[in-house]
Order: C-alpha cells, then sequence, then structure tokens
C-alpha cells in the first residue's frame, strides 16, 4: 500500500475519510494530517476498535478507492 498518496492528497482525501467514518470531527482530520497512524488510533477512539480491526478497515477503505 503506497500511503504516500493519501498524505500527500489529504485535503481532497479527508472527505473521503469523513465519509466512511463519520464520527471523525474535522479537528481529528487536522490532527491526523494524513498519517496512517494517526487514522487508526483516532478510528479506535471513536469506534471502540482494536488495532487490527481499525488496520483493516483503513486497508479495504484503501483498497476501494479510484486514484
Amino acid at each position: 500500500m503506497d500511503w504516500n498518496r493519501v498524505e500527500g492528497n489529504w485535503k481532497q482525501v479527508k472527505g473521503k475519510i469523513k465519509e466512511q467514518w463519520g464520527k471523525l470531527t474535522d479537528d481529528d482530520l487536522d490532527v491526523i494530517n494524513g498519517k496512517r497512524e494517526q487514522l487508526e488510533g483516532k478510528i479506535q477512539d471513536r469506534y471502540g476498535y482494536q488495532k487490527d480491526q481499525a488496520r483493516k478497515e483503513i486497508d479495504t477503505w484503501y483498497d476501494k478507492q479510484t486514484w
């Protein structure tokens, strides 16, 4: 997975992230700033997921994107 694509286009990707994980706030997205580890942590916090589950959801979401 090339997460650099997400980091480099974070402003455009934020909307897609918010559609997928609506519990994340704009402030959360500003703090995450494209960093995958930060996104995993915020998803864990907001949804009560274990780390592996958050990672799997991000992978699934990423694979569905058309870059």
